[in-house]
């Protein structure tokens, strides 16, 4: 079954210096039926202004996934880390109750976008406070985050697997599903996404659908088009 949540159903805030979208409740946006999917808890695509920044907070324990799509970032923490990140890059922070982190845009004349994931931590595992990978625009696929690292992946502390897609128009992806449940989220382009059991749906830029008992499902472009399904086995 596939079930789509359009880009108009979302939560929106507009702060002048920060512009979110929101899947699930998070901030001001409360839905109580929308607490999050499976384990994952955040999907949240935000727009910082030219040298503002998230002063720091601290978050429950959860694997924050940042996926920078425009300008340069910069995360530190109460412990002293500090990293930055660009265009492409994708950060993965093992966020810790009893730490407080702090977000910038590095730059002062362009906005920072970014997708930014957050997937409750299974309480005994730990992992390495913060993790990187390098997406290439010449790869059509590649898993970002999975519960063991494999192929390269950043590793999570849940049983849960990121994946990034960009094809260009008629390009087509088959992926199968660890779990019974998934989130798909259009970061651009129109695509269509067919299911296994040949339920088919049609999302265009920021759209999203909840993917649910399904072996696998087959996304074709539309239009160029860049995409992430998050496949929940818990």
């Amino acid at each position: 079954m596939i079930i789509s949540r359009t880009v108009q159903q979302c939560g929106k805030a507009d702060y002048g210096w920060l512009q979110a979208r929101y899947t699930f409740s998070f901030g001001h946006y409360f839905d109580p039926n929308l607490l999050g999917y499976a384990s994952l808890r955040v999907l949240n695509q935000e727009v910082l202004t030219p040298g503002a920044s998230f002063q720091p907070r601290t978050w429950p324990k959860v694997d924050v996934l940042n996926l920078i799509l425009q300008g340069e970032a910069e995360y530190r923490d109460s412990h002293g880390g500090c990293v930055a990140a660009g265009v492409s890059d994708v950060l993965l922070l093992a966020a810790q109750p009893d730490v407080s982190y702090s977000e910038h845009n590095l730059s002062s004349e362009q906005p920072l976008t970014r997708m930014q994931l957050w997937l409750d931590a299974c309480p005994e595992r730990e992992n390495a406070p913060v993790q990187r990978l390098a997406l290439t625009k010449e790869a059509n696929y590649t898993l970002l985050a999975s519960p063991d690292g494999v192929d390269g992946s950043l590793q999570l502390r849940q049983q849960a697997w990121v994946h990034h897609v960009r094809l260009e128009p008629d390009e087509a992806c088959t992926l199968p599903l660890h779990g019974s449940r998934a989130y798909l989220q259009s970061v651009h382009g129109n695509l269509t996404v067919t299911a296994s059991s040949a339920d088919k749906q049609t999302l265009a830029c920021g759209d999203g659908a909840f993917i649910q008992e399904e072996n696998s499902i087959t996304l074709v472009a539309n239009t160029p088009t860049r995409a992430l399904i998050i496949d929940l086995a818990e």
